[in-house]
């Protein structure tokens, strides 16, 4: 009983970051916040310069984050279901091993989205 309460708890927290990256991607898809602040949202110097640049910053930022976790999701389910009945530590060190592989396209976000930016915007945020 312990090994399975432990899994579920794995399993739920290894759909965390995958549940977030969709989340937030989505929302961020469909609108950014709705001011250009250094709290919350995709927040570089390069993506507050003005509302042209940070709009576009959300909108790639969020495809690119609703796709990756779309399928880290799945990757994790799999990975998670492969664990079924394993012993706790085992769980446990796979589930450290995962959320480390999770991380990769949470934070992979940041380069690909700045790329984007140089592309479309010269280094005062106008439209090349």
């Amino acid at each position: 009983m312990e090994k399975l309460f432990f899994w579920c708890f794995m399993l739920v927290m290894a759909l965390l970051i995958p549940g977030c990256m969709i989340g937030f991607g989505r929302s961020f898809m469909k609108s950014p916040p709705g001011e250009i602040n250094g709290g919350y949202g995709y927040r570089t110097s390069r993506s507050m310069r003005n509302w042209e640049t940070w709009t576009f910053a959300h909108a790639y930022s969020g495809r690119f984050w609703y796709r990756a976790g779309q399928i880290t999701l799945v990757v994790s389910l799999v990975w998670m279901l492969l664990l079924l009945g394993k012993e706790v530590d085992a769980v446990g060190n796979s589930g450290l091993i995962l959320t480390a592989i999770q991380m990769l396209p949470f934070l992979a976000v940041i380069p690909a989205t700045e790329r984007a930016l140089k592309r479309e915007f010269d280094d005062y945020g106008r439209k090349r």
